[in-house]
């Protein structure tokens, strides 16, 4: 049964079991004991464990991937970091000792065993590694106490301000987390103003200093439940200026950066970007950004805030009243701002309570602090290693394809689960081109052959696709190769491997005929879609020059009233009704399509007769739908009389359906130069009176 004294593991990896069995006796009673009879092995449980593993005792000669790769492995996925290893052999030679320090082994050894000599080792070892971390969490532990009694000083004064204001406390959490949203929102639409985060994280913090200057404030005044008079007015205007002197007045740290933001913010927060605030009446980008920022973002709170005088406003309230210029005028940009950020405001100044938001602010300081390459700690670094390979996994699921990853040394390719489990292999297969499980889907001298292109690629030039064979589930798949090289350095100093994936032609053309396809349609009708009929046309007239076609354009009358009355709906039933009507009363070789709202295009070839055509087609496209009277006007240009290119036939067709319109509706006419341009249409159909308005 598992002592849960034992907090430290221990991974043991050696491919004879005796060996482990001695190993396991030595320091069972202490601590938890992880096996692994090769490398590959090995490497699956530091995958599944993690940083869980506190040390690892390593052989070096095993079968199928020997102790250096492993550390290879290890170095690779930054294991090394975070996890020591011990080596173990009956090879003492110096280069053997040498290179396994160089791969990053903390200590080395010798067999046959010394209990004494392996137990003090795994101790120090393990003592050493610990003693790391509690250092480096002694660190952070007090740069986030000592940041945490700051936070707390200035939360302290900032409430004493707001308690004589009869405020809610959260309104000084409020007013700094909108701010930092603002100006976030803000960096990402300009360089204008350089804010960078230390920048950013400044302001928001200076910014629960805006009120100060309302302590010289009479209660009086600030908690008036009524509106105040002029006179009364003008003294609390005062407040801006009193707080900016008493920041400027400090006796020690008035230049330090905070301050002299602070200050920026207490002066000049109320004033306005048209030069009507106060109180020195500055205008545009007189007025720094920070005060603007923080001079939107108390405006917002304001008025979701119940105060003495007023009632709370919904935030939907809040943000009409801030865009449509109730509230003063801001800067444009930062009003864009407002808008891009108005779907989260609410949800972040929630999460963000008035413990969570100053624990959330310290939190982020210690880790920038922590930062600093002298007290850089491998543990943040891997686990954003560990966070990145997750989400890699993750969206390598999520995406169905086989994806691979090929390191030269140790020699090992690496396939994500769901390509593992697609072509019925292991996800680790160690000395690819000997490997049987990879043979059986991929012949050796492929596998060669695209090693070789790979090592021929450059880092301007680095991808390669390469068609292969693969023998998957039984059957021959013809399948397309995409890899990139890599190189240990990121330039070409040493080729280190591949990534890539596995894509199978057959699949990927099907796909490819299914995405054309969407491109194409229409996806409510099911008609081609008005660019795609275009280039079909324009295809046709060059191609068949010997065909005679008629272009076709029509629409449903009286669609709007539809859409108003019934709903747009059931306005989208009537035009895949018509749809549905109209491709079964045309020709396969002729074209339907969709060109935009209830308009038509329709494209057919004809010998002789095409009135006749268009008149079957008309009267198709009459009717009833579910107590809707179904009514069309068409406009018809043919190429016999208007040519053969698609701009002068969509034109003519246009102005032909346009005349149609202004005879009254439900009817069809053909182009005709001279009369498409009057009111007398050359051919025209009976108007059926039921659909004159």
């Amino acid at each position: 049964m598992y002592d849960k004294r034992k907090i430290n593991k221990i991974l043991i990896v050696d491919d004879s079991e005796m060996n482990r069995a001695i190993l396991a006796d030595m320091l069972s009673e202490q601590y938890e004991i992880l096996e692994a009879d090769n490398g590959i092995a090995a490497v699956q449980l530091l995958h599944s464990y993690g940083t869980e593993i506190s040390l690892v005792l390593l052989d070096i000669v095993m079968p199928e991937m020997d102790g250096f790769e492993v550390l290879a492995m290890m170095s690779r996925y930054h294991w090394i970091e975070e996890i020591p290893v011990i080596m173990i052999s009956a090879e003492n030679s110096h280069s053997v000792v040498e290179r396994a320090y160089e791969l990053g082994a903390t200590d080395y050894i010798s067999r046959p065993f010394d209990e004494v000599i392996v137990c003090r080792r795994v101790i120090n070892t393990i003592m050493l590694y610990s003693k790391q971390k509690k250092l480096i969490s002694m660190v952070a532990d007090q740069m986030y106490e000592s940041e945490k009694s700051n936070t707390l000083m200035v939360s302290i004064l900032s409430h004493i301000v707001e308690f004589r204001n009869g405020e809610s406390g959260l309104h000084v959490l409020h007013i700094g987390t909108m701010t930092e949203l603002l100006l976030k929102r803000l960096r990402e639409k300009t360089d204008a103003y350089d804010l960078d985060t230390a920048k950013i994280s400044m302001i928001s913090k200076a910014a629960a200093f805006h009120d100060i200057g309302k302590i010289s404030i009479s209660e009086n005044i600030l908690n008036k439940p009524g509106r105040l008079t002029e006179e009364e007015f003008e003294i609390m205007k005062t407040h801006s200026a009193v707080g900016a002197d008493m920041l400027e007045n400090l006796p020690l740290h008035k230049d330090e950066p905070l301050v002299k933001v602070a200050y920026e913010i207490c002066r000049w927060h109320h004033e306005r970007y048209d030069g009507r605030g106060y109180p020195d009446g500055l205008k545009g980008e007189e007025i720094p950004i920070s005060a603007q920022a923080v001079s939107l973002a108390d405006a917002y709170d304001a008025l979701i805030s119940e105060r003495v005088y007023k009632k709370a406003f919904s935030h939907e309230k809040a943000l009409s009243m801030i865009l449509n210029g109730e509230c003063g005028s801001f800067h444009p940009l930062l009003l864009e701002c407002l808008s891009d950020i108005a779907d989260h405001i609410q949800e972040k100044l929630s999460i963000n309570s008035l413990n969570r938001g100053s624990e959330k602010e310290i939190h982020n300081i210690v880790e920038r602090l922590l930062s600093h390459k002298e007290l850089a700690s491998s543990n943040r670094t891997l686990s954003m290693l560990e966070e990145e390979r997750i989400k890699f996994q993750f969206f390598a699921s999520m995406a169905s394809e086989i994806q691979f990853e090929y390191s030269v040394v140790p020699s090992m390719i690496t396939i994500s689960d769901w390509g593992a489990e697609k072509l019925g292999i292991s996800r680790f297969i160690v000395n690819p081109s000997e490997n049987q499980e990879l043979l059986s889907i991929i012949s050796r001298e492929k596998m060669i052959e695209l090693d070789q292109i790979l090592r021929c690629t450059t880092p301007d030039s680095p991808i390669v696709e390469y068609e292969v064979e693969l023998n998957v589930e039984g059957a021959t798949r013809f399948s397309r190769i995409i890899s990139r090289a890599l190189w240990s350095h990121g330039d070409k100093t040493e080729y280190s491997g591949a990534i890539g994936k596995i894509v199978d032609i057959q699949e990927e053309q099907k796909e490819l005929k299914r995405l054309k396809e969407l491109a194409s349609m229409d996806p409510l009708t099911n008609l081609l879609n008005g660019a795609y009929a275009k280039k079909e046309i324009i295809h046709m007239l060059y191609t068949y020059p010997e065909n005679e076609y008629a272009l076709i354009i029509f629409d449903l009358d009286y669609f709007k009233t539809v859409n108003n009355e019934r709903g747009h709906v059931f306005g989208d039933r009537v035009l895949k009704y018509l749809a549905e009507r109209l491709k079964s009363n045309i020709r396969t070789d002729d074209l339907a399509a969709r060109i935009g709202g209830d308009e038509f295009l329709l494209f057919v070839r004809y010998d002789r007769n095409i009135e006749q055509a268009v008149s079957r087609i008309f009267s198709a496209m009459t009717g009833e739908y579910d107590g809707f009277k179904l009514s069309v006007s068409m406009g018809i240009a043919k190429t016999t009389t208007e040519g053969r290119k698609y701009s002068d036939l969509y034109h003519c067709a246009d102005l032909a359906l346009f005349a149609a319109k202004r005879k009254g509706q439900g009817c069809y006419v053909f182009y005709d130069k001279k009369n498409c341009t009057s009111n007398a249409p050359t051919t025209i159909s009976p108007i059926d009176p039921s659909f004159e308005e």
